[in-house]
């Protein structure tokens, strides 16, 4: 990305955030398995337009396939080579390539806490990505982004996510399926407690463990 017109990306781009502190955090998860999902349908759409077929065995989009998902900072120097020669034999057009770059950009821009720079990094993403170059997919990851905005910069400014959160609610809400439903909120919170592991009993005094 070039440098020299940042900063006035950044004000065109994402002038709509105001107030930062009061979004919710988007952590890299999140962003990165949505950067995952774009190359992934990009590969299977190269894959029928190519082929004719969805991928087989010996297609080197689909060998590819598991490759394209790691970090290129994971990928050793034979598998990168090996990754690079099944996208010339299997991308002709390159656009697998470009979704791969698009998701490894995707990925850098949490390789820094600064939030200034966050900001601008989003909004040469924002630009980048949605050129009319880019594949489809690509550009549709681009405005989703631009949507996203705000919780990316949010996270660089506080660097919490509300993962915990959603974990925690996940477990109750497993606790309640496999109860078939549950009346007594008491009694939930028990179940709660014994299925995290290490309750606090002194917080039960009429509960026995």
């Amino acid at each position: 990305m070039d440098g020299s017109d940042q900063g006035h990306e950044a004000g065109s781009t994402l002038s709509h955030t105001r107030n930062p502190k009061s979004t919710r955090p988007s952590s890299l998860f999140h962003v990165v398995k949505l950067a995952n999902t774009a190359l992934d349908e990009c590969r299977r759409r190269i894959q029928n337009e190519t082929l004719g077929h969805r991928g087989h065995r010996d297609d080197p989009l689909w060998r590819a396939r598991r490759r394209l998902t790691v970090a290129r900072e994971r990928l050793s120097e034979d598998q990168h080579d090996r990754l690079m020669g099944l996208l010339r034999a299997g991308d002709p057009r390159e656009e697998v390539w470009l979704a791969w770059n698009a998701k490894e950009v995707v990925r850098q821009t949490y390789e820094h806490t600064d939030p200034e720079l966050a900001v601008e990094w989003v909004a040469e993403i924002v630009r980048d990505f949605t050129d009319p170059a880019m594949p489809l997919e690509v550009r549709r990851l681009g405005r989703t982004i631009r949507k996203w905005a705000d919780q990316i910069c949010a996270w660089h400014r506080s660097h919490v996510s509300n993962g915990p959160t959603e974990a925690v609610n996940n477990l109750a809400k497993r606790i309640k399926r496999v109860a078939f439903g549950i009346v007594n909120f008491r009694h939930h919170r028990v179940r709660c407690l014994l299925y995290a592991s290490k309750p606090d009993w002194a917080l039960l005094p009429t509960t026995q463990p």
